[in-house]
């Protein structure tokens, strides 16, 4: 049962295997079962590579049977058309676009293997790309930010630096009148006299200024202080928003960059079992001799062929009788007295129907 399933797979014509030896069915039950295993990994390769498009079993599942039963079909097809004629040129030019085909399938249905086999290191080239990329979205969405919150910062700089000045001027009348008080300064008279007076006046002023100073500036700080807070609130905001896109970059099309960057040799290596995979039957078929399944193969397609040809020329042959005959009856009858008198009578008879017609239709239109 197995083997008669292989037998099938291999593209043959299973009548005319049943009247073959045992080892040339055992040749094509092997033909078959390579392209029925090359189908199984197609299968397995499509099914991972549509899981990683969209991350969801059964449809991966789903399209990868159809991925593997498109494949099978193909090396089925290709396999099933190669045809021994016993001239290697011909064979070679015959196999060479499907060598062809078949190199394109191995890539095909290695690549998702690889990727499967090399899932770890490729996750650890992901994660780099992944840091790398999150350090330059917060460096771009900081950019955005950045001049705002710096040209915030100097204006508390510079209110701030408006309360210190004014701070010290307060400071340096205070010590002044104080000086003027004790006689270590100014008038050096001890006691509160009149220019005591005239400096704490100076004094108080000032101070009052400086209270009000104080307020005012506190309040446009406080104000610059909140935008600072709600702008850097927005950067963490955006940064959190950006961040689930590159935690998800690793799709199919990443996976394949981040492959690149691998050594590649082994993936070189896992390409070449493929392709030695895919053209094995191909393979198997031009370097096999022409064998009795061949030869019978070819018995019955050139006695079709020959049947219709013989066929074609009867009908030719026939037609080309069929038209001398119909000329020399014709000519007999070209020649025969009777039958032109017989047709001369008729015309006359038509004519003169034709005749009286016109004379009533010209009557009636006078």
């Amino acid at each position: 049962m197995l083997k008669q399933f292989f037998i099938i797979c291999s593209g043959s014509d299973t009548d005319i295997l049943d009247n073959c030896s045992k080892g040339e069915q055992n040749k094509y039950a092997g033909i078959g079962a390579t392209v029925f295993f090359t189908a199984v990994m197609a299968f397995i390769a499509g099914c991972y590579a549509l899981y990683t498009v969209f991350d969801n079993l059964y449809t991966a599942i789903f399209f990868g049977l159809i991925w593997g039963l498109l494949i099978f079909n193909l090396d089925r097809y290709i396999v099933s058309t190669i045809k021994k004629t016993g001239n290697i040129i011909d064979e070679l030019i015959q196999a060479s676009p499907r060598i062809l085909l078949a190199v394109i399938i191995a890539v095909v249905i290695s690549k998702p293997l690889e990727l499967k086999i090399f899932e770890k290191e490729i996750n650890q080239v992901l994660l780099e790309q992944k840091n790398e990329l999150t350090l330059a979205n917060k460096n771009q969405i900081a950019e955005q930010f950045a001049p705002t919150i710096e040209g915030l910062n100097n204006q508390i700089t510079s209110l701030q630096q408006e309360i210190d000045t004014k701070e010290a001027e307060v400071n340096a009348l205070y010590d002044t009148y104080i000086a003027e008080a004790e006689g270590t300064a100014g008038t050096k008279l001890l006691g509160k006299g009149p220019v005591y007076k005239e400096k704490r006046e100076k004094h108080d002023a000032l101070l009052a200024e400086l209270q009000q100073l104080k307020q005012e500036n506190k309040t446009k700080i406080l104000d610059a202080e909140n935008q600072i807070a709600t702008l850097k609130g927005d950067y963490e905001t955006q940064v959190l928003n950006t961040q689930p896109i590159i935690n998800n970059f690793d799709g199919l099309m990443a996976r394949v960059n981040a492959l690149g960057k691998l050594p590649w040799l082994p993936s070189f290596f896992i390409f070449l079992l493929f392709l030695a995979i895919e053209t094995s039957p191909i393979l198997a078929k031009l370097l096999s001799p022409k064998s009795s399944y061949d030869f019978k193969l070819e018995d019955q397609e050139t006695t079709v062929k020959t049947n219709v040809l013989q066929n074609k020329h009867h009908r030719e042959v026939m037609l080309k009788t069929d038209y001398a005959i119909n000329d020399r009856i014709y000519t007999d009858i070209e020649n025969e007295d009777e039958l032109y008198n017989y047709k001369r009578k008729k015309a006359r008879e038509l004519m003169q129907l034709q005749a009286d017609a016109f004379y009533k239709h010209q009557k009636n239109v006078l």
